[in-house]
């Protein structure tokens, strides 16, 4: 079985590789991606926080170029580069914490409820549906505001309350075309345990579709993270975010005389955003291939 893992793995990296080979705008966003996550984590390392905290309200404001700022300062008189390299940081850290509980929670949650079906998965979808109708931002707002102590982690656990649903009704569903084949029956017949087949003979076999899922959440929790940050709703206060440094175009004055306070932090997000989406669908198609072929 191991050996047999191990071939699978394989098959998949020269799949991916020969997708990326063959589509070239998803492999200048698998590079561009690698460089800016390279260069925010390494060059946040050697930040002290004094350096994006304090305040100077001599270099408040200035414009780019001026006194060896190369994108100007913001209202507190800090550099907008490294304000967007700490910023980045925080808004990556909390999309790919999100990520990974969704993705954890998801994949448990679609495999046993497609394995099993019947009353079990009938019940468990209605719930879902009931679930996909709230309006989650509005309820997310709701529990920043009320949560006493709110922190990172009250943000990260508040967003994966409700980012689990997609991922789970998709791998319920592919698991539901898993069940009926071949290997399973075979599985069942010869008396292997139920937990045994759900992760180590089905699970396996949607891992490409498990990763093409990953970079679109990831995306997509970008974007929720900002976007709360930008209404005053995300990170606590004090705690940089893109959405708090796009914020500043809602200063009508800034918007329009200080463009370089918001839009660096506006064209990072695009771009990252558009880079993933961009490598989410070439390993889409990937995992299609695979199904198509099986």
């Amino acid at each position: 079985m191991s050996e047999k893992k191990q071939k699978n793995s394989l098959s998949l990296i020269h799949s991916i590789k020969e997708e990326l080979k063959h589509d070239k705008l998803a492999l200048i966003s698998t590079i561009f991606l690698l460089v800016v996550f390279l260069t925010v984590y390494i060059y946040s390392m050697f930040l002290k926080k004094a350096n994006y905290v304090d305040v100077n309200i001599m270099d408040q404001y200035l414009a780019p170029l001026t006194n060896g700022h190369l994108l100007g300062t913001d209202n507190g008189g800090r550099d907008i580069i490294m304000m967007l390299m700490i910023s980045a940081r925080n808004s990556f850290n909390i999309a790919f914490a999100v990520t990974l509980i969704t993705l954890v929670v998801g994949n448990v949650l679609g495999v046993i409820t497609g394995y099993y079906g019947g009353r079990f998965d009938l019940i468990f979808m209605r719930f879902t549906d009931f679930w996909m109708i709230l309006p989650n931002l509005m309820i997310i707002i709701v529990f920043v505001t009320i949560i006493p102590r709110f922190n990172v982690w009250s943000l990260i656990w508040i967003i994966s309350i409700f980012n689990w649903i997609g991922t789970t009704r998709l791998i319920r569903a592919k698991t539901l075309t898993e069940v009926n084949r071949d290997y399973v029956r075979a599985s069942k017949t010869s008396g292997t345990s139920n937990l045994k087949i759900m992760f180590r003979e089905i699970w396996p076999n949607l891992s490409t579709l498990v990763i093409a899922e990953s970079t679109l959440v990831f995306a997509g929790n970008i974007g929720l993270e900002t976007g709360l940050s930008f209404l005053g709703f995300g990170l606590p206060a004090g705690t940089p975010s893109l959405g708090t440094m796009i914020s500043e175009a809602t200063n009508p004055e800034t918007m329009t005389d200080k463009p370089w306070t918001w839009v660096p932090a506006t064209v990072v997000i695009l771009i990252v955003v558009l880079a993933i989406i961009f490598i989410g669908n070439a390993l889409r198609r990937v995992a299609d291939q695979r199904q198509a072929v099986r």
